[in-house]
């Protein structure tokens, strides 16, 4: 019988996970990431938060008619599909300047090191 340990399958991935997120480069890119992350996900989590409390409690106010049948609540139920893809949008223009450069040299880095 063998008092060796087994080295676990994956831990040099592990290892070199540790070693990339120890790297300036990485924190870079998860600062880059979170400034528009937290914001937005925060400012979204307010305007749905306001659209369901709106619909609770001043339900007067969102049964305003605008025009015809359409009321005040039917168009910020609208609104909240048209900030979720205007979000995504924002996004994706956001990671390709942003992101998207600082992953593709983080990358680079780490496939073009010798292992």
């Amino acid at each position: 019988m063998s008092t060796e340990t087994p080295v676990p399958t994956g831990t040099d991935d592990v290892n070199r996970y540790v070693t990339v997120a120890n790297t300036p480069e990485f924190a870079e890119l998860r600062r880059s990431l979170r400034r528009f992350v937290f914001p937005v996900s925060a400012a979204f989590l307010i305007w749905y938060a306001l659209y369901v409390l709106l619909s609770a409690y001043a339900r007067d106010f969102m049964s305003t008619k605008v025009v015809g049948h359409v009321n005040i609540a039917l168009i910020f139920g609208l609104l909240q599909f048209v900030s979720t893809f205007l979000i995504a949008w924002l996004y994706t223009r956001y990671a390709d300047r942003r992101v998207d450069p600082l992953a593709d040299d983080l990358r680079a880095k780490i496939e073009g090191s010798p292992e």
